[in-house]
């Protein structure tokens, strides 16, 4: 199993997956809110979405487990 984490502290402004979902590298899976910026989190490999760790609107620390991955 693989973690998509946080790249920087924010909020959690939009969760774009949902578990069971089939994603692809590069694909974007939360968009977080920083600053008044919404910053892509993008995956870095293919998988299934085991978990969504996070809800829209929580606040994430830089680091911070966003998704499961099952890869594949």
């Amino acid at each position: 199993m693989t973690s998509i984490v946080a790249s920087l502290a924010g909020t959690v402004f939009k969760v774009l997956v949902s578990p069971g979902d089939v994603i692809n590298p590069g694909q974007e899976v939360v968009r977080l809110e920083s600053m008044k910026m919404e910053i892509p989190i993008e995956s870095e490999t293919a998988g299934v979405v085991k978990e969504v760790v996070v809800q829209e609107g929580d606040f994430v620390d830089e680091s911070a487990p966003l998704i499961i991955l099952e890869e594949q």
